[in-house]
């Protein structure tokens, strides 16, 4: 699962069925976050090999985006890493058994995910959370 997490809370995100490579990742790239940025939007992301893709990043800054690359080990920088967290904790809860139940359950944890969470987690990792 890769996905992204917007001050409002929404958290644009693809279920993938392979391994997360460049391949991957640009996929979801343009199949899911391009469609969801606006002009201005900062995307931070960490140093996994696969957001070194030349071509997601000229997607990205051709909406009009801003790549933040974290320093190295830093996921207490990073906000999405405190949702991950939460979605995961939600998803143990529900012990979903089968494919679908799970894709249930990732879809309730994932909607879960209010703007008060979001701008506390972006606040936590040093961000200033300023509404337009």
């Amino acid at each position: 699962m890769i996905g992204a997490l917007r001050l409002n809370g929404e958290n644009p995100t693809l279920i993938l069925n392979d391994a997360m490579d460049t391949l991957g990742f640009n996929e979801y790239i343009f199949q899911v976050l391009i469609p969801a940025l606006q002009r201005g939007d900062k995307v931070i992301w960490d140093n996994l090999p696969t957001h070194h893709s030349a071509l997601a990043r000229a997607a990205i800054e051709a909406v009009g985006a801003e790549i933040l690359p974290l320093p190295p080990y830093s996921p207490d920088l990073n906000p999405i890493e405190k949702m991950w967290s939460k979605v995961k904790s939600l998803l143990r809860s529900t012990q979903a058994r089968t494919q679908d139940e799970l894709y249930e359950a990732i879809a309730f944890a994932l909607k879960s995910v209010t703007a008060e969470d979001a701008k506390g987690w972006f606040q936590a990792c040093g961000y200033v959370a300023v509404q337009s």
